[in-house]
């Protein structure tokens, strides 16, 4: 597999934190990165048209316009849609919920340290070009992603294989769930858990797996579904599933 080149790669920073930007860029620079830092979101999408960059990577923590307001407008235009958002916060449970929720393409700790984030930047976009690598991260002869669930949650797990165009088999096995979801080059084709299958069963599945903290999955790749039954986006799925949770602890809340 090639490596795509870093150099020169053009990466948006958007921190109005000047010290902590001016450290973050440093690092950035140091990977071969090509660093523009704005300390205004606003002032930043303006130039996003004639100078694009491969990312963008934005706190959570501004005062005005946050990470989290970046991807309605930023891929909710034809011309930017393909630029990757990377949400910067100060980490929390809930905080890769939220910046999927929001519609971000990935959250980072920013307690980690520049030089952690930097190398973060160039994994993610390495493998949105080249695809992930299991061997590579598991530093082993095993062909498999595998993991728990109480250190890395399912969104988690299914955006990354999604984000790497991933083709293969997702195994879940959480208390009384046991599930499997097929990815072909990034996509959700297949899914199915009890009498759950399709679209159904990912809504199911993200649901049995909320806020666990026991259970652990287990990707094969190269394994594929002898029939397509997940038709819609798994984005779409997932935010469902998310949207069916707030509604549960919402009627919950009201009937106490």
């Amino acid at each position: 597999m090639s490596t795509p080149a870093i150099t020169g790669v053009r990466i948006l920073v958007i921190d109005s934190n000047v010290f902590v930007a001016k450290r973050l860029c440093d690092a950035l620079k140091l990977e071969g990165f090509d660093v523009i830092h704005a300390t205004q979101a606003a002032y930043a999408l303006t130039m996003l048209e004639w100078n694009p960059p491969a990312a963008i990577l934005c706190a959570t923590t501004m005062r005005e316009m946050g990470a989290f307001d970046l991807p309605r407008i930023v891929h909710g235009d034809a011309k930017t849609a393909g630029i990757p958002i990377l949400a910067m916060g100060d980490g929390g449970d809930q905080a890769l919920m939220d910046a999927f929720r929001a519609g971000c393409d990935d959250y980072i700790d920013r307690r980690l340290g520049p030089e952690s984030i930097a190398a973060h930047v160039r994994s993610f976009l390495r493998s949105r070009a080249d695809g992930f690598q299991p061997t590579q991260m598991l530093g082993s002869e095993d062909t498999a992603l595998e993991g728990s669930l109480s250190h890395l949650d399912l969104p988690g797990v299914i955006q990354m294989l999604g984000h790497s165009r991933q083709t293969g088999a997702l195994y879940v096995n959480a208390g009384d769930l046991d599930a499997i979801i097929f990815f072909d080059r990034g996509d959700v084709s297949h899914a199915e858990s009890g009498d759950f299958i399709g679209d159904d069963a990912v809504v199911y599945i993200i649901k049995a797996c909320n806020e666990i903290d026991h259970g652990v999955y287990k990707f094969v790749p190269g394994y594929t579904a002898t029939t397509r039954t997940v038709l819609r986006s798994v984005t779409e799925l997932m935010l469902d599933a998310l949207r069916e949770l707030d509604e549960e602890v919402h009627d919950g809340g009201q009937q106490q």
